[in-house]
């Protein structure tokens, strides 16, 4: 059934969008397709698309601590769980604790959007 439009991204409130944009694009592949100081665009590997807004009063996510929720998180696929984590913290990323699991991995990103590493095998 056709539904009454299509997606076309997800947008993502953010400090810094020209650095988010570079995470994401180090993360799942792609390219930049546009970045300021205001908004920044990445095209994954895929064809998924992640804007990011400039917004001053964001507020980082505290997963797990519901105090400021996560709002929603994106989950891509790994081959290796250890290495995936390794690379991203590298990159800025962060391991909440406690994981909810041992066959998936919860990080945030640099500004504390929490998203999960997946094996690609499950």
């Amino acid at each position: 059934m056709a539904g009454m439009a299509g997606f076309i991204a997800t947008t993502l409130d953010c400090p810094d969008p020209a650095a988010l944009a570079a995470f994401y694009q180090a993360l799942g592949g792609g390219e930049i397709t546009y970045s300021s100081a205001e908004y920044a665009s990445v095209t994954l590997d895929g064809g998924a698309v992640l804007y990011f807004q400039a917004t001053a009063d964001h507020r980082r996510p505290t997963w797990p601590d519901p105090a400021v929720p996560q709002q929603f998180h994106l989950d891509f696929y790994v081959d290796d769980l250890d290495k995936a984590e390794a690379g991203l913290r590298a990159l800025g990323a962060d391991r909440p604790e406690p994981q909810p699991s041992d066959r998936w991995r919860v990080l945030t990103d640099p500004a504390g959007h929490p998203f999960c590493v997946c094996l690609r095998s499950q």
